[in-house]
C-alpha cells in the first residue's frame, strides 16, 4: 500500500537483478482474465488455508476439516465463502506480500471491512463514504481495506470505476491546456459523459462510479466535500507558496486492484495507507504530466531557471516536500518522509525474514523519487517473487479508470442514463481557455454557479 506510500510509479533504473532464487514447490497459480471466473483452484485455496492456519493454528475448525468443507463447496458452485478470520488474514498477507510498498511494516495493523454482502450502488457508496470517514480517523490516518462481493462462476462482482476513491478531475481547455489534473483527462470525460457538471477548479472532487451486481450499468455518486479531508498547502519560510492554491486529499484509497485470496478475487476492494510526503510532492504536484509545478515554485524563490546545470528543478522539488510535510504535519494529519520509511521497511525485511518469509520488492518502486541515492533502500537487492495472497490490476479495471471504457456514444443505447443523471452520448461541454487562468485558479462562466466552495487555510473537515 502506498504507504506509507500505495502505488506510485517511479523513474528510476533499477540494481541489475541478482540470480533467482528457488521457486516454491508449487508455482503459484496464474490469475484469470476479467470475466466469469473458473471454478476455484482448489491447490491455490489449499495452499492459503494451510497458510492462514499455520500461523494461527488456535481456530475453531481443524484443517483437514475446512479443506473437506472447501473441497464440498467448489464441487457444489464452484467457489467457496471465505470466514471473517480468513478474509482478514488474506487482505493483510496482501498487503504484506505488495512489492511495490514501501509501508508494508504496519500490515498486520490493516482494519478489514467485511463488505460482501453490499450487492446495490447505493449500499456500495454508503460503504465507500464510510472507508473515507473510518480511514481518515480526524487526521490519525489508519490503514483500511473494505471487502466487497467477489466474483463467482455465476455472479459478476460489484466494481467502482475510479482508480481511487479521492481523485481530481482534469480539464482539457480549447487551446490544449489542461486545468486540473491531467492524469484524470480522461476519466473526467467519461463522468461528464455519465451526467457529471464540471466545475472548472484545481481541485475538483470527482464523483464515484459505482457498478452493482444488478446489471444496470454504473451509476454516479458525489462525493460529499465533508466526508474527504483536504490539507492546503503552504510553505514555513516562503509566503508566496500559500498564494499558489495548492491543497491536497489525505487519504490515498486504491479502488481498482482485484485482491486475490486463496483462488477467490474480489475486484472491488479498496485500501489505503497513509500518504509519503514524496508521493505528493515530487510526483502529483511535480510530475511534468501531473501538476507540473516545479517552474511556478522556482519563480517564488527566485532561483535562476535559464540553465540547468543551478539546478533549480532539485532546488524546488525539495522546498515544495518541505511545504508537503509541513503542511500536513500542521493541519494534524498524518504522513511520513521517505527517509523515515526506507528505514522502517528494513526493520520490516529484518522481521519477516526472521519469521521465515520471502518478502517481495521491486526496486524501481521501493527506492523514494527523491533522494534515492541517499535512502538505506537504494543500495540492495530484492526478490521479486510474487507471492500469494495478492493485489492485481486487470487491464479491464485499468482501462475503466483511465477512460477507455465509458458510456456508449450517441445513438447506441446501452446502460441507465436516468441513473446516472445524464445522457450517455451528449459530448462535455468544453470550457473556452480565456476564462480560465490556467496559472493558479479560475472557473468557466458556464459553469459559475455550480463550482464548489472554496476554504483556503484550513483542511475541509475539523
Amino acid at each position: 500500500m502506498k504507504g506509507h506510500q500505495l502505488l506510485v510509479r517511479r523513474s528510476a533504473v533499477p540494481l541489475p537483478v541478482p540470480p533467482a532464487v528457488p521457486a516454491p514447490s508449487r508455482p503459484a497459480a496464474s490469475p484469470p482474465a476479467p470475466g466469469e471466473p473458473p471454478p476455484v483452484d482448489l491447490a491455490e485455496a489449499f495452499d492459503f488455508l494451510r497458510m492462514f492456519h499455520l500461523e494461527h493454528p488456535d481456530q475453531p475448525v481443524p484443517l483437514r476439516a475446512r479443506m473437506r468443507q472447501v473441497r464440498q463447496a467448489v464441487a457444489a458452485v464452484g467457489t467457496y465463502r471465505h470466514t471473517t478470520a480468513e478474509l482478514t488474514f488474506g487482505a493483510r498477507v496482501a498487503w504484506r506480500n505488495s512489492s511495490r510498498c514501501i509501508g508494508r511494516l504496519y500490515w498486520n495493523s490493516l482494519k478489514v471491512l467485511d463488505r460482501r454482502d453490499a450487492t446495490t450502488p447505493d449500499r456500495i457508496h454508503r460503504h465507500l463514504v464510510d472507508h473515507l470517514r473510518t480511514a481518515t480517523n480526524g487526521g490519525r490516518i489508519r490503514p483500511v481495506l473494505s471487502v466487497f462481493a467477489p466474483s463467482t462462476p455465476t455472479t459478476a462482482a460489484p466494481r467502482v470505476w475510479n482508480s481511487q476513491l479521492v481523485r481530481y478531475a482534469g480539464y482539457r481547455l480549447d487551446d490544449g491546456r489542461v486545468l486540473g489534473d491531467p492524469a484524470n483527462v480522461a476519466f473526467t470525460e467519461t463522468v461528464r459523459r455519465l451526467g457529471w457538471r464540471a466545475r472548472y477548479g484545481r481541485f475538483d472532487l470527482l464523483p464515484l462510479v459505482v457498478e452493482g451486481t444488478d446489471g444496470r450499468g454504473p451509476r454516479l455518486f458525489e462525493l460529499d466535500p465533508r466526508d474527504v479531508l483536504e490539507v492546503p498547502l503552504v510553505h514555513p519560510d516562503h509566503p508566496f507558496f500559500a498564494g499558489l492554491g495548492l491543497r491536497w486529499h489525505a487519504v490515498p484509497a486504491i479502488s481498482h486492484m482485484r485482491l486475490r485470496i486463496g483462488g477467490v478475487d474480489y475486484p472491488l476492494a479498496p485500501f489505503n495507507g497513509w500518504y509519503m510526503g514524496t508521493e505528493i510532492g515530487a510526483r502529483n504536484l511535480t510530475d511534468s504530466d501531473r501538476y507540473d509545478l516545479l517552474p511556478a515554485v522556482a519563480a517564488g524563490l527566485g532561483l535562476d531557471t535559464s540553465r540547468e546545470d543551478t539546478l533549480w528543478r532539485d532546488r524546488a522539488l525539495v522546498e515544495t516536500n518541505v511545504a508537503v510535510l509541513h503542511s500536513f504535519r500542521a493541519a494534524g494529519v498524518r504522513i511520513t518522509d521517505h527517509h523515515t520509511e526506507s528505514r522502517r521497511f528494513l526493520t520490516h525485511i529484518e522481521r519477516e525474514e526472521a519469521a521465515g518469509r520471502r518478502v517481495p520488492a521491486q526496486w524501481s518502486w521501493i527506492v523514494p523519487p527523491m533522494s534515492g541515492g541517499i535512502t538505506p533502500v537504494f543500495h540492495r537487492y530484492y526478490d521479486e517473487q510474487e507471492q500469494h495472497p495478492a493485489f492485481h490490476l486487470d487491464d479491464d479495471a485499468r482501462d475503466r479508470a483511465e477512460g477507455r471504457v465509458g458510456p456508449a456514444p450517441a445513438g447506441r443505447g446501452g446502460g441507465s442514463a436516468a441513473a446516472a443523471g445524464g445522457g450517455w452520448g451528449a459530448p462535455p461541454e468544453r470550457c473556452p481557455a480565456g476564462a480560465v487562468d490556467g496559472a493558479v485558479s479560475g472557473g468557466c462562466p458556464a459553469e459559475a454557479g455550480r463550482r464548489s466552495a472554496e476554504q483556503p487555510g484550513r483542511p475541509s473537515r475539523d
